[in-house]
């Protein structure tokens, strides 16, 4: 299975995996699964650092790269088509840009996403796989 972490999925995964469900914390630990990490995440998170709204501890924002390589989960960028075609998620219930494209990414790429966001469940019509559980 290919997985792609929501940002706050990543940040509980590197700093407190106790916050997770049993069930993601499996299949994120499951060695048969492929784990990605989106830039777009990167980038949530370094904004929300600045803006004093994530506290990742003992870790500075560009710590989080490493860890995820240690980890192996693999870092994966937006994709031009990726980011002007998610016009495709006609649903505006949710207007969070970094969440549409995750979203999306996970949509174009076939990954299922692992995110606690109950909001997500609108875009299973679109194709989103979700784990949560």
């Amino acid at each position: 299975m290919k997985l792609l972490l929501d940002t706050h999925t990543f940040i509980w995964t590197v700093l407190n995996t106790r916050r997770l469900p049993k069930a993601a914390l499996e299949a994120i630990q499951n060695e048969n699964n492929d784990v990605y990490v989106s830039s777009v995440s990167y980038w949530e998170i370094s904004i929300k650092s600045r803006l004093g709204k994530i506290d990742l501890y003992n870790l500075t924002t560009s710590d989080l790269i490493p860890s995820a390589t240690e980890m192996g989960f693999i870092s994966i960028g937006l994709l031009p088509d990726e980011a002007v075609s998610q016009d495709g998620l006609l649903e505006n219930t949710h207007f969070d840009p970094f969440d549409r494209m995750l979203i999306w990414q996970a949509i174009q790429r076939n990954f299922v996403l692992v995110s606690r966001d109950p909001k997500f469940s609108k875009f299973q019509k679109f194709g989103l796989k979700l784990l949560w559980k």
